[in-house]
């Protein structure tokens, strides 16, 4: 059942300055399992606000920061209505720079504050955290889940990448420290994450004895689930909030499932499933 919902502006103090962020919330008073959504490459604008009140929606506190911070308030570019990076080249060279700014360092430092603010906000209930990341905050929601393993319990990504890299901060090699059990659906047309990738990275998983699942969905493009974008897939999308929910209901302070085996996710990759 849908809930009604509160979203504000808020700003998350980190030491390298002011994070703004935005926050939604069941408006029903009660505190509430705290997310966190890691931003796609474009960053925090209006589709992703609507992204965390739809997951709010569902009985969570969300918390969306602008992972950009350091170059201004959201939003840091000047973006279309619909995102076209095929006729909007320039765009990336906007984001790129920025993206590549996000060290693990930079990471670490600024997901400590995240989660620091959501442990301390009045509208989440006790407990560990889910995340959620987009295109590259797929990424960094995977090293985020091997840097405070005592505060996440779930993660799910979504046309993320690259996740396997042959530097020594790609996300495959810190799979040993995650505890969190982990969903990751690839976009059956994406050169970011290739069959090689996605075998890599699965493997990766299963020698480190992590519960996750991975799917490709089939003729998906990288950006799927954004529908401000040229590469929205409305019914890859909505599959997407299924698999998302049900990740977080199970995992979660509240709302765990009795009926999911403890083992059941355990090194489980299936692909192009319908």
């Amino acid at each position: 059942m849908m809930m009604s919902i509160q979203g504000m502006q808020v700003d998350v103090r980190t030491p390298d300055g002011v994070a703004d962020a935005y926050i939604a919330h069941p408006d029903d008073g009660n505190p509430h399992p705290g997310v966190l959504v890691i931003q796609d490459g474009f960053g925090v604008r209006p589709g992703l606000r609507a992204l965390a009140d739809r997951i709010a929606a569902h009985g969570y506190t969300v918390l969306l920061p602008n992972a950009y911070y350091r170059h201004g308030r959201a939003p840091v570019i000047e973006l279309p209505e619909l995102i076209d990076p095929a006729q909007r080249p320039e765009i990336f060279q906007e984001v790129i720079p920025m993206i590549r700014e996000l060290t693990p360092e930079l990471l670490r430092s600024d997901a400590a504050a995240y989660l620091e603010w959501l442990a301390a906000a009045p509208q989440v209930a006790e407990g560990k955290a889910g995340v959620t990341g987009y295109c590259m905050g797929a990424r960094l929601a995977v090293l985020i889940a091997a840097m405070f393993p005592g505060r996440v319990a779930a993660v799910a990504g979504f046309h993320g990448g690259p996740l396997v890299t042959d530097t020594p901060d790609s996300p495959h090699l810190a799979a040993g420290n995650i505890t969190a059990e982990l969903y990751f659906a690839h976009a059956g047309e994406d050169d970011h994450m290739t069959p090689e990738h996605i075998a890599r990275f699965d493997e990766a998983l299963a020698t480190a004895g992590v519960r996750y699942r991975t799917e490709v969905y089939p003729g998906a493009q990288h950006g799927f689930t954004q529908a401000d974008t040229a590469a929205h897939d409305p019914a890859a999308a909505e599959r997407h909030y299924r698999e998302l929910l049900a990740l977080f209901d199970r995992t979660l302070p509240v709302g765990r499932s009795p009926s999911a085996p403890e083992n059941s996710l355990r090194g489980n990759s299936s692909r192009g499933l319908g």
